[in-house]
């Protein structure tokens, strides 16, 4: 574990606890979940990147000196993704490692602009990922949905493609359920991509765009305002404005909370600065996330120890927090009932063994 980075201490029987409480996460990047394994993998098959081949050395090349500095470390190995076959394996794999946390049903947040810019044919693409996705479900029980999301450093043109390649009918997968918007805030304005998300809205598509991780409050309410969020992406600065926070909370808007994420990026000092305990006291609905977990040395179930720690949470604590994730998932009613069911029969045996 990178040195920036805390180990949560709680109780062993909470960690036994957490590793087979079945879970949702909502967001997880699809290229930032590539294990060093599969870098080191994509990274012997295209020798020309700069990303190290010995998984020992990627420890040493995903501690970032800042945001700015993680936005290059990711795009060079989004650069590692060049053909559809990279494409399946890195989606496989990202599967097989959430069903090894017993995660049951993830929203995947994809960004194809940066795959077919780099002349991945767009069809191949999303068969690619699709087949990854129904083998994940047969193999492993783990539903995958996708998210795709525009790449905020790439401007415009990367929203005009992403919203293309999300709502042609002969192109968007099966999969598909939401829209969002990621990288840099700084320098890039949220009401500029409201034409893409209302487009994206219209075809049915569900607004979960990154705000208020790098940059204040404002931006928060920007998403709101001008592309319709029905979950933020981090909104860590969202406990500087209780105005906000009375808003989140009146109207049950959730946040991606992603804790390990915000201190390796620097966008929080230190764990014990972490705002989520203000969001949980000002009613929020709060779920917990891993985002880019490989890059950040963490995963899901570590996130939900450090959670447990920050949140004084035991067993019924984590199983509630596990079923917020399942409440704002996008998944339907009749999945989000049996999940959430499956929690609460897991707590119930689990306390009563």
């Amino acid at each position: 574990m990178p040195d920036h980075l805390v180990e949560p201490r709680i109780p062993h029987d909470l960690h036994a606890f957490i590793a087979g409480l079945p879970k949702a996460e909502l967001h997880v990047h699809h290229v930032g979940s590539a294990s060093p394994r599969i870098v080191s993998a994509l990274a012997a098959r295209h020798p020309d990147s700069k990303v190290p081949t010995d998984p020992e050395a990627l420890v040493d090349y995903f501690t970032f000196t800042d945001f700015a500095h993680f936005i290059d470390v990711y795009l060079s190995v989004v650069d590692l993704v060049r053909t559809p076959e990279d494409v399946r394996l890195l989606t496989y794999e990202v599967a097989r490692e959430l069903a090894r946390q017993q995660v049951r049903y993830a929203e995947l947040t994809i960004t194809p602009y940066s795959s077919t810019r780099r002349g991945i044919d767009e069809a191949s693409f999303m068969d690619a990922i699709e087949d990854a996705r129904k083998a994940a479900e047969t193999e492993f029980g783990t539903v995958l949905r996708w998210c795709f999301d525009i790449p905020g450093e790439a401007g415009l043109e990367s929203a005009e493609e992403t919203v293309r390649l999300a709502t042609d009918d002969r192109l968007r997968p099966e999969g598909l359920v939401s829209f969002g918007l990621g990288g840099p805030e700084i320098g890039v304005p949220r009401p500029q991509f409201k034409p893409y998300f209302d487009q994206a809205i219209a075809a049915g598509l569900r607004s979960v765009p990154h705000a208020g991780e790098t940059t204040g409050p404002e931006t928060v309410w920007d998403a709101l305002t001008h592309l319709r969020a029905e979950r933020i992406g981090h909104g860590t600065s969202s406990a500087r404005d209780p105005r906000l926070l009375a808003h989140l909370a009146e109207h049950r808007i959730a946040l991606e909370v992603c804790p390990t994420s915000n201190i390796a990026t620097r966008a929080v000092a230190n764990l014990d600065e972490h705002p989520i305990k203000e969001f949980v006291e000002a009613g929020v609905l709060v779920t917990v996330n891993s985002d880019d977990p490989p890059m950040f040395g963490t995963d899901l179930n570590n996130e939900y120890a450090v959670a447990a720690r920050l949140l004084h949470l035991d067993e019924r604590g984590l199983a509630e927090l596990a079923k917020n994730a399942v409440t704002a998932s996008f998944l339907d009613e009749a999945g989000k009932t049996k999940l959430a069911a499956e929690i609460d029969a897991y707590t119930t045996d689990w306390l009563t063994d």
